[in-house]
């Protein structure tokens, strides 16, 4: 699935829209495949986007391609982050945000949708980035524009959280940051929750988007 941002076609994940509010809208993604790596801010001199670097260079986006075919993978958006606290090799999630020394950072391409499977993505050659296979899950979503700093973020993921609550779903999970064709522009979020009322579907975590900055849970 193709959409166009001015003169540049980029791949985005595929999701269907389950329900749409006036602040918010509940999308289920399909199982894809990802590439992300899991770092402390620190090692990048404080930068938390520093495994954007290490990413690109995985798919080619800087010059040769770093995996061992090697092959050129195209660029997908958005760049997802999230952040966790500091613990020794826990499993990746996406990007995640924060530049705190106690708290790790997690970054997370998701590959064209050709590669149906982990094992059928090319290997990396930095031993840093793991590709994996999310399956199909559900987030709550929320759009906004413009550049995605921690007290815009702090924001948005407060106003999320009241929406949801207000609705009756319950945060079980971290929200997500989605950014749009690069980490200077649009952003989205995304809490991962459960749907407490009966008659509605269990939400379950994941990421993606679709505009310019967005919330997703």
């Amino acid at each position: 699935m193709g959409m166009v941002f001015g003169k540049i076609c980029v791949e985005t994940p595929k999701y269907e829209v389950i329900q749409s509010k006036n602040d918010y809208e509940i999308r289920k993604y399909s199982p894809s495949v990802i590439a992300e790596v899991t770092y402390n801010p620190t090692q990048f001199k404080g930068d938390k986007d520093g495994g954007f670097t290490v990413l690109a260079n995985y798919i080619g986006a800087l010059g040769n391609p770093q995996n061992t075919k090697p092959e050129k993978i195209a660029m997908t958006t958005p760049v997802i982050t999230k952040s966790s606290e500091k613990i020794a090799m826990t499993t990746p999630v996406v990007t995640k945000a924060g530049g705190d020394e106690g708290r790790m950072v997690t970054m997370q391409f998701t590959l064209p949708a050709k590669y149906g499977k982990a094992e059928e993505a090319p290997k990396p050659v930095d031993e840093r980035v793991v590709i994996r296979e999310e399956g199909e899950r559900k987030y709550a979503v929320v759009r906004f524009s413009g550049v995605a700093s921690d007290e815009v973020v702090e924001g948005k993921v407060r106003g999320l959280k009241e929406w949801l609550e207000r609705d009756g779903h319950k945060v079980v999970g971290e929200f997500v940051l989605a950014r749009l064709l690069g980490l200077t522009t649009g952003s989205y979020f995304a809490p991962q929750m459960n749907q407490k009322q009966s008659s509605s579907s269990e939400l379950k975590p994941d990421t993606n988007h679709k505009e310019d900055g967005e919330l997703i849970c």
